[in-house]
């Protein structure tokens, strides 16, 4: 969990932004280092980017976890140690992203069809609604139903990471009730 919680810290909107030449997404739009406020701030291509490094920072633990032949639950807090990691690294004062590209990166490695189920509802609603939040809320809710289905052993874990996702958009749930969320 501790090495997945250091690779978790490796934040791919700051690395991005820093190679592209271009300013610390953390000091504006939403200043949160993640995709969407990246995507708002600098576009697509470094949004992506962002994404990819997110996405694939945790991979490198968790095939080693599976490796050494942990349980379920043991991948699980790997992975949660990833997701804790992204959320609040200790290098940036704990203030760190929402972690969902993180979830998606970590449940593509343990729940692959779960992973690609919620990240085709993301799209669709990011694409329908213009509203990255509201795809992101939807896609963790839908993961544990989709878990139950397709990977009922992380079931378990799917919640927790479900929950930290939910968590981490409190303030995003607040403003989607008021009607005042920033679209994509």
């Amino acid at each position: 969990m501790a090495i997945g919680y250091l690779s978790g810290t490796w934040l791919g909107a700051l690395t991005v932004c820093r190679l592209a030449g271009v300013g610390d997404p953390r000091l504006a739009g939403s200043c949160n280092p993640g995709f969407s406020n990246v995507l708002r701030l600098h576009g697509y291509r470094l949004a992506m980017a962002t994404l990819a490094v997110d996405a694939v920072k945790g991979m490198p633990v968790l095939w080693l976890a599976m490796w050494l032949g942990l349980p379920p639950w043991g991948l699980g807090m790997v992975g949660l140690g990833v997701l804790l990691g992204h959320a609040y690294p200790a290098w940036y004062r704990f203030r760190g992203g929402k972690a969902v590209a993180s979830a998606f990166g970590v449940m593509l490695v343990l729940t692959p069809w779960v992973a690609l189920c919620c990240a085709a509802l993301w799209t669709l609603l990011a694409w329908r609604m213009r509203t990255a939040a509201l795809a992101s809320l939807a896609s963790a809710a839908m993961a544990p139903l989709a878990s139950l289905w397709l990977a009922p052993e992380f079931v378990g874990v799917v919640i927790v990471f479900t929950l930290l996702v939910l968590g981490r958009h409190a303030l995003n749930i607040r403003r989607l009730g008021r009607g005042d969320e920033p679209g994509l």
